[in-house]
């Protein structure tokens, strides 16, 4: 019996580390065609051909900033061109800054928003037609920051919480013909953590395991694996509009 991964069309952004890459790494093992968007051509390759590699199905990738005005346009290009259309969207990409209110940069806030709310949504509005017409679905990643309070890490709270708003607003706009849905992931053990949190990292990474109840960070893998499961048109086929916490039980 042909699964029902084989050939199904995805777009994965941040796709060169992290939970993109395991996402393209899962979606092409179980037999989708990927195209993997980012802004490190080498990251994104080395990815793409392990992956492709492992097969039964192929990664493309395409270099690309997602905050970038016109990038909307080539990235939907790109994937008609490679894909000849879309299935799933998966808006992974993103980015963190952990600092407390009166040292924190509203620069780097409008940063944040560009790039995990603004982003996602017009990136969505250029994928629209494509989506509909195969009926797809979007799964973006957002995070546990979206529904917990986040002292200390409040700008990126706020970015998360309005993506959270996002997708369960265009879950019921874009209904019955696209699903939306987001998984919430709690600490994950990639570079985003150390990168974000800088010299206080080590000390963040302590009290968040103290405050998780499995105890341990998660692996992109396990995330990973729920993001494929919401692409699914046999397991989630009559689902959206649904937030899935992916987090050690932060949030119970």
């Amino acid at each position: 019996m042909m699964s029902s991964w084989h050939g199904l069309r995805i777009v994965v952004t941040g796709g060169g580390s992290g939970i993109g890459a395991a996402v393209v790494r899962r979606a092409v093992t179980l037999g989708a065609e990927v195209l993997s968007i980012g802004r490190c051509a080498e990251t994104l390759d080395n990815v793409a051909e392990d992956a492709t590699a492992e097969g039964p199905g192929r990664a493309f990738v395409h270099r690309d900033d997602v905050t970038a005005a016109d990038a909307p346009g080539r990235i939907a290009a790109t994937a008609q061109h490679y894909l000849g259309g879309v299935d799933a969207l998966v808006n992974n990409a993103g980015t963190a800054q952990f600092e407390r209110l009166e040292d924190a940069s509203l620069d780097y806030l409008r940063i944040m928003l560009e790039t995990n709310v603004v982003a996602p949504a017009v990136l969505t509005q250029a994928m629209l037609p494509a989506l509909r017409s195969s009926q797809g679905c979007v799964v973006n990643v957002s995070s546990v920051g979206g529904v917990l309070a986040m002292p200390g890490r409040s700008f990126y709270g706020v970015s998360k919480a309005a993506l959270n708003s996002l997708t369960r607003s265009l879950a019921v706009e874009l209904a019955p013909w696209v699903r939306v849905n987001a998984v919430l992931p709690g600490p994950v053990d990639t570079n985003l953590w150390d990168t974000a949190a800088g010299d206080g990292a080590d000390d963040l990474r302590a009290s968040i395991v103290r405050g998780t109840p499995m105890a341990r960070f998660g692996e992109p893998e396990e995330v990973a694996a729920w993001i494929c499961h919401l692409i699914d048109p046999i397991t989630a086929g009559w689902v959206t509009g649904s937030l899935v916490a992916v987090d050690g039980g932060r949030t119970a």
